[in-house]
């Protein structure tokens, strides 16, 4: 019960920044035509996971399509991110992760190349 009141507002965030970009008067007639895959840049079965499974379902129900979970664990999410930053930008690849992981990462990206300098 706890976790639904953490978790329904998250859902409806998502599905409402998702809803906002499909009533471009451009995308409004043809976006989303197909299934849109959801990268979760971690394993299986943890707390990210669970919570995209949810927006999943949410964003399913408010855009009458599918919206397919890909886990892309590796190298602290960066693997699934380099992923979905090279895809096209066509909105049918998006991205749940949290933010923490991705500024971490890419501060020790930047640290790390300049040690190699």
């Amino acid at each position: 019960m706890h976790r639904m009141r953490i978790i329904a507002p998250i859902v409806a965030l998502v599905a409402t920044n998702v809803s906002a970009l499909a009533q471009n008067s451009v995308l409004e007639r043809t976006w989303p035509s197909r299934p849109i895959t959801m990268v979760v840049p971690f394993a299986a079965g943890g707390a990210t996971d669970v919570i995209a499974r949810l927006v999943a379902e949410g964003l399913r129900a408010e855009l009458g399509q599918p919206v397919i979970i890909e886990n892309i664990g590796g190298a602290g999410g960066m693997i699934g991110s380099s992923r979905v930053a090279k895809a096209p930008p066509d909105g049918y690849q998006i991205m749940l992760t949290i933010s923490r992981s991705i500024r971490s990462r890419s501060t020790m990206r930047r640290r790390i190349s300049r040690r190699l300098r």
